[in-house]
C-alpha cells in the first residue's frame, strides 16, 4: 500500500523559512516524478515545483529563486525548502508522486505566512 507522509509546515513570519518533507512508502519511487502542489483558500490547486528521477527541476514563476525542491531516492523522500516566504505563499501544501497514469498524494500540510 502506497503512503505519502508529510511533515514540516506551520506558521512563519514574512521573510522566514520552512522546510517540508514527504516520505513515500509501499514501493520504490526512484523512477517517479516527485513534486509539491499548493492550494490557497478559494483557489485551485497549483503545481509549485517538481523534480524528475534524473534531478531536473521545474518551478512555478512565483517561487523561483526562493524555493528549492530536492529528493533522496534512497529514502524515497522529497523536500521543499522555502525561503523568503511571502504572505501569498499561505496555502495547504501537498506532495505528489507520479509516473504515467499512476499518481499519489500526501495528506497536506498547512503553511501560514503572517506577521
Amino acid at each position: 500500500q502506497v503512503q505519502l507522509v508529510q511533515s514540516g509546515g506551520g506558521l512563519v513570519q514574512p521573510g522566514g523559512s520552512l522546510r517540508l518533507s514527504c516520505a513515500a512508502s509501499g514501493t520504490s519511487f526512484r523512477l517517479y516524478i516527485m513534486g509539491w502542489y499548493r492550494q490557497a483558500p478559494g483557489k485551485q490547486r497549483e503545481l509549485v515545483a517538481d523534480i524528475t528521477s534524473g534531478g531536473s527541476t521545474n518551478y512555478v514563476d512565483a517561487v523561483k529563486g526562493r524555493f528549492t525542491i530536492s529528493r533522496d531516492n534512497a529514502k524515497n523522500t522529497v523536500y521543499l525548502q522555502m525561503n523568503n516566504l511571502k504572505l501569498e505563499d499561505t496555502a495547504v501544501y501537498y506532495c505528489n508522486v507520479r509516473r504515467g497514469l499512476a499518481g499519489y498524494w500526501g495528506q497536506g500540510t498547512q503553511v501560514t505566512v503572517s506577521s
